[in-house]
């Protein structure tokens, strides 16, 4: 396998229109963080690959958008022009090789409620999505974006077969899985149309081994060029579309469990990892239930928990002849763990009753965040702190004995949740004034610190983007060599600092 690609150029075509109306731009100006001050060159809507080439080529500096669901700033413009993919929505057939695998071509504009619609019309599902299903295919891919099926299907990386990159120059990478691969000496080389030969050298640090990652740009020895790009967040290269690999849909059933407290929630989470019907386990925990409204537990069909309990969301992938024995299994787990609750089930088939469930998880951050933009409109000044950790599973007591003990020595309200059975849970603070969100930033840097020294990362599946909290995480993840290493490939591609200026770190040559 060889360490060099050529690039191509891109059909010639003129520029698409940039569009400077105010009115058009301002609906650009910030993504799903809410970070003030977002300001733009104008906005453009290309159609094809080509004019995603002509936009790079033309441009001083460019912010490639999908849905700007970020959760880091980084679908925030800071002057640039503004790239929406939002037309780049070509949905190629499911195609199934000699192997038996199946894939289907996307592109970067595709929202993948579209991606899952489309795949269930031929019982097809793409396994790896994250919990905002709104998200397009080229923004999770640059995130290696990763959601709770993350513990059975792994994160976006490796369902990523193919992809085709637009460079800062306007030339073109079409890039396959298993053709590219760096070289013994750790580096890849890209020979551009212009004849010049480009030497990318793979940082040397070394990654935290942990279920999920959207830390920077990722580094193995022997790694391939796909994976180089996905995680980059845009600072490499613009996706136009990407080969996915997919599956037939499984038949899924949720269930909702309630213990008294962390310890029995950990002793089912640990036994039902090994279970192979379990795809996803998520947690809440009491401060993250206290904030929920009574009526999003009225609308879930479900009592509110005794004050002191936490809550267990389970998927199960069952086959047809094993509900039962399922359900009998998942009684004798609970029961062997002192869980008096027989869990709240919505079976396979129950597609409401589950989208019930699903609603009472997704009703925490909404609670939380609704607090945070109440205490901000009394003080402007005040922001979302929260920490996005993984660490390996068996330190998950550990780590969430590190969350409470680091808010709870600051005097800090909080709320913890997330993907419990990959180690990823979101520690929130639930600030009342500015001091808050200042010790918070305290807390969240303490946590950072002790998941590091666990084995894990303070960057799971949201990305790093622009927030200047997340850049400090990313440097005592990777420390400052890292941090140069990364800025030499992104320097060895976009020499020019064209691309995404400011994610990942603030620009420079």
């Amino acid at each position: 396998m060889s360490n060099r690609i050529t690039a191509r150029r891109a059909r010639e075509t003129a520029a698409p229109r940039i569009d400077r109306d105010p009115a058009i731009i301002t609906s650009f100006l910030s993504d799903a963080a809410h970070v003030p001050g977002g300001f733009a060159a104008g906005v453009a809507f290309p159609k094809t690959e080509a004019d995603v080439a002509a936009l790079a080529a033309g441009a001083e500096r460019i912010l490639a958008v999908g849905a700007q669901s970020s959760l880091t700033g980084g679908a925030t413009p800071r002057g640039e022009l503004v790239v929406s993919m939002r037309s780049l929505t070509r949905l190629g057939p499911i195609n199934t090789d000699a192997r038996g695998v199946a894939t289907i071509r996307a592109g970067a504009g595709v929202p993948l409620t579209t991606l899952q619609t489309a795949l269930a019309a031929s019982n097809f599902y793409y396994p790896p999505v994250p919990t905002f299903e709104g998200a397009c295919v080229g923004g999770v891919i640059s995130t290696n974006a990763a959601g709770a099926a993350t513990f059975k299907y792994g994160s976006t990386r490796p369902w990523v077969m193919g992809i085709t990159v637009v460079l800062a120059n306007g030339d073109v990478l079409d890039i396959r899985r298993g053709e590219v691969a760096a070289s013994a000496g750790g580096a890849f080389e890209v020979e551009l149309t212009s004849g010049a030969l480009v030497t990318v050298a793979i940082p040397t640090y070394r990654m935290p081994d942990v279920a999920k990652l959207s830390a920077g740009y990722y580094a193995r020895p022997g790694m391939d060029l796909i994976d180089l790009f996905i995680g980059s967040e845009g600072t490499l290269g613009v996706i136009v579309d990407a080969e996915l690999r997919v599956i037939p849909r499984p038949r899924r059933a949720v269930a909702l469990i309630s213990c008294d407290s962390d310890a029995p929630a950990i002793a089912v989470t640990t036994a039902l990892r090994q279970e192979p019907a379990v795809s996803a386990i998520e947690y809440m925990d009491a401060g993250a239930l206290r904030v929920v409204p009574d009526d999003a537990f009225a609308r879930a069909g479900v009592p509110r928990p005794p004050a002191g309990s936490v809550l267990l969301m389970t998927q199960l992938e069952i086959t047809e002849d094993a509900d039962d024995e399922m359900f009998g299994r998942l009684q004798t787990i609970l029961a062997s763990c002192g869980v008096d609750d027989p869990g709240t089930i919505a079976a396979p088939g129950d597609e409401r009753g589950a989208q019930r469930l699903f609603e009472l998880r997704e009703a925490v951050p909404a609670s939380v965040n609704a607090l945070v933009a109440a205490a901000k409109a009394v003080h402007p000044d005040i922001e979302k702190t929260a920490g996005d950790m993984v660490v390996p599973f068996a330190r998950l007591g550990d780590s969430l004995e590190l969350y409470r003990r680091a808010f709870e020595s600051r005097g800090l309200d909080y709320a913890i949740w997330g993907h419990v059975s990959d180690g990823n849970l979101h520690p929130n603070v639930i600030p009342r004034t500015l001091d808050d969100v200042m010790r918070g930033r305290d807390a969240i840097l303490e946590i950072a610190r002790g998941v590091i020294a666990m084995g894990g990362a303070p960057l799971a599946e949201h990305g790093v983007g622009r927030s200047a909290l997340k850049q400090r995480l990313l440097r005592e993840l990777y420390g400052d060599a890292g941090i140069d290493q990364m800025r030499a490939v992104k320097r060895a591609l976009d020499p020019e600092w064209k691309l995404a200026p400011g994610v990942l770190f603030p620009p420079g040559s």
